[in-house]
C-alpha cells in the first residue's frame, strides 16, 4: 500500500476508534501530555468538569490545556440545558475537538449534582441538555455522550436501547458505552468499575440496532487484541474502544496503537531506549513547567509513574520519582538519581 492509499484509509477511520476515558484526579493536562508522546492518534479526554466549576471558578485552571494534546475532548459534568450550551461555548472557545457529556459516573458526589449515571432515568433530559450544546456550536464541535447500560437492578437492553434512541433525537450521533450497570447504591466507583459484570454483548447489539451511530466501548479492555476483537466483530464491528486504568498504570501499551489500528508510521518498540527517550522529554516539560508556571515537578511526574512497569529495576526507579525528599530537586537530577537506581 502507497502513502497516499494508506492516508485514505486512516481518513476513512472512525476518530473514536481507540480512545483514552476520562479519569477524575488522573487525566489532567499532564498526563494528556505524556500520553501524546507515546501516541499521536489516540482521542485523549479531561477529566470529568462540572458545569458550575465552569461557569462560576476558575475557567483558565480548568480548561487551558497543551496545544500538543489534539484530539482532544471536554468532558462535562451537567443537567441543565443552559448550562451546558455555555460550556459547550467557552469548549469551542478554548480549542476543543468535541465536547462529552458525563452519564455514566456513579459517584454520591455527582448523584448529589443531579448528573452523572442518574441521568440515564432521564433521557428526555439529556436529549435536551444535547440540544441545547448542539444549537449553541452550531456544528463546530461534535457532541457525544458517555454512559452505561444501566442503572441499579435495570438490566432490560430496551432500558439502553430506548435511552440512545431518545438522546439522538437531541442531535447526538456519538455514543461511549461503559457495558456495566450502574449501581447507585450500595457500591463505591471503584466497585462500579468491578463488581457490575461486563456485557458486551449489549453494546453489538447497540450497534445493530443504530448502525448510522457511532458507537464506542469502555470497560474491562486492556490489551490490543481484546481492542482489535471489538473492533473486527463482523457485521456488529463497533466504531471505537476507549481504554481507561491499562493506560494509565501500563503506559507503554499504547506505543503500537498508531501503527496498529490508524496505520500510522511504524509500530514503535517499548524498548529501553524509547522509555528514555519518553522520560527525558517529560523531564522537558517538567522545567519548562516550572519555569513559565510555578508547576512542582512532583506534580506531573505522578502520571509517568507506570512508564518501566514490567523491566527490570522499575519499582527502584518509581521510589526515586515518588521520593518528597528530592522535592527540592530540579527534575533533571531526579531522573539522573532515577536512572542510576533503576540500572544498579
Amino acid at each position: 500500500m502507497n502513502s497516499e492509499q494508506n492516508q485514505q484509509l486512516t481518513d476513512n477511520l472512525s476518530p473514536w476508534r481507540v480512545c483514552v476515558a476520562p479519569m477524575l484526579d488522573w487525566t489532567d493536562r499532564h498526563c494528556r501530555y505524556f500520553h501524546r508522546l507515546i501516541t499521536r492518534r489516540t482521542r485523549l479526554y479531561t477529566e470529568m468538569v462540572t458545569t458550575g466549576a465552569l461557569l462560576h471558578g476558575d475557567q483558565h485552571r480548568h480548561l487551558d490545556f497543551n496545544a500538543e494534546e489534539h484530539p482532544l475532548a471536554l468532558q462535562l459534568g451537567g443537567s441543565e440545558p443552559a448550562d451546558l450550551a455555555a460550556c459547550a461555548r467557552l469548549a469551542q472557545q478554548w480549542g476543543y475537538d468535541e465536547v462529552n457529556l458525563n452519564c455514566g459516573c456513579p459517584s454520591e458526589r455527582v448523584q448529589r449534582g443531579a448528573f452523572g449515571a442518574c441521568l440515564m432515568a432521564e433521557p428526555a433530559l439529556v436529549r435536551d441538555g444535547v440540544k441545547a450544546m448542539n444549537d449553541a456550536l452550531g456544528g463546530a464541535l461534535p457532541v457525544t455522550v458517555k454512559h452505561r447500560i444501566g442503572v441499579d437492578r435495570i438490566e432490560s437492553y430496551d432500558f439502553v436501547r430506548d435511552f440512545i434512541g431518545t438522546v439522538a433525537e437531541g442531535g447526538c450521533q456519538v455514543f461511549i458505552v461503559h457495558a456495566r450497570n450502574a449501581w447507585l447504591q450500595g457500591l463505591s466507583p471503584k466497585e462500579n468499575r468491578e463488581v457490575p459484570p461486563l456485557r458486551y454483548d449489549l453494546v453489538h447489539a447497540l450497534k445493530r440496532e443504530f448502525p448510522q451511530l457511532t458507537i464506542a466501548i469502555n470497560g474491562g479492555l486492556a490489551h490490543e487484541a481484546q481492542i482489535a476483537e471489538q473492533l473486527d466483530a463482523g457485521g456488529a464491528a463497533l466504531d471505537g474502544v476507549m481504554v481507561g486504568r491499562e493506560a494509565y498504570h501500563n503506559p507503554a501499551a499504547m506505543a503500537g496503537w498508531d501503527a496498529r489500528f490508524f496505520g500510522d508510521g511504524t509500530r514503535l518498540q517499548a524498548d529501553d531506549a524509547w522509555r528514555l527517550d519518553i522520560e527525558q522529554a517529560m523531564v522537558a516539560y517538567m522545567a519548562r513547567r516550572q519555569a513559565g508556571h510555578g508547576t512542582p515537578w512532583s506534580h506531573i511526574a505522578r502520571h509517568m509513574l507506570g512508564l518501566w512497569n514490567g523491566q527490570p529495576g522499575a519499582r527502584r526507579w518509581r521510589q526515586v520519582w515518588s521520593d518528597h525528599r528530592l522535592k527540592g530537586e530540579p527534575a533533571a537530577e531526579v531522573a539522573r538519581q532515577a536512572l542510576q537506581a533503576r540500572v544498579g
